[in-house]
Formats: C-alpha cells, structure tokens, sequence
C-alpha cells in the first residue's frame, strides 16, 4: 500500500486507505489574530457592531473543518466525532489565540480539519472586525499535535 498522491505516471491521486483499519485521531492546531487593543476590548467587552466575534467564529472554525475535503484537493471525507476551537486572549498585547481541535476514528489522519479550522476562525475575526481595525494580522498557524495512526504521536517543540 502506497500513501503517496501521485500514480505511476505522476498523476495526482487521492491516497487508497481502505486498507487501514480505523483508530482513534486527534489533532490540536492553533492560529492567532493580532490587533489594537482597542479592538480586542471591544470583542471581549461585546461591542463590535456585527456582533458576537468569537461565538461566530467558533461556528465558523467547526463548520470549516468539516468542509475540508472540498478545500484541499486529495483529502479525505471524515466523520468528524469531536470539533472544539478555544480562545485566549492577551489584552495588552491585542491577541487572540484560536486552538483547533478535531477528533475522528478513521483511517486517516486530521491534522488538515484542524488547520483549516483553526484559519477560518482567524478569518472570519478578521472579517467581523475589519471595518474597525484594518491593520489586523493572521500569524502562526500550525499543528501543535496529533496523535493515533501509524504515525503515532506528534507534539510540536514549545508546545
């Protein structure tokens, strides 16, 4: 069994997994959202005129990650069985932190439903607030983990 995405004549495939029996999957990934502090008060304070910036978010994040498969071409339709994404916020420093989590048994990993979750999330802050502070920045967006699989475990150094 070949996890490669291109075929004999470099053709670009979708990977065969059906031979893989199923485990448990996680996959944590964060994102993070740098602004005015002004801006940030406002999003914890709920005084942003579209609204609630974080629970939308939040939907958003959840939604997109269950929308992978028609972002990333070659991956696979999950069954997502647990999505989270978590907020922090550092005040004096204008950040929001997004973490990304995603849990599935399958027989593929998902690492992608996490980052596509965590960067949606930063987008649609982005998005909610842009009117108020174009400036804002989107950074850091990576896998802090991943666990199950062949592959076992991953823990980003730092994290």
């Amino acid at each position: 069994m070949s996890f490669n995405h291109f075929d004999v004549k470099g053709q670009a495939v979708m990977v065969d997994v059906s031979g893989k029996e199923p485990t448990l999957r996680t996959a944590v990934a964060e994102a993070q959202v740098v602004m005015r502090t002004e801006t940030l008060a406002a999003i914890i304070e709920g005084r942003m005129t579209k609204g609630d910036v974080l629970g939308v978010a939040r939907l958003a994040g959840i939604a997109a990650a269950k929308r992978t498969p028609e972002l990333i071409p070659l991956s696979h339709p999950l069954a997502i069985h647990h999505a989270a994404i978590d907020f922090s916020s550092d005040p004096p420093n204008g950040v929001i932190g997004i973490v990304a989590t995603i849990r599935a048994l399958e027989r593929t990993g998902v690492e992608m439903e996490a980052m596509v979750a965590a960067s949606v999330a930063a987008l649609t802050i982005y998005d909610m607030c842009k009117g108020t502070d174009r400036g804002i920045t989107i950074r850091e967006v990576a896998l802090l983990s991943k666990e199950g699989g062949k592959s076992g475990t991953y823990r980003r150094e730092g994290s």
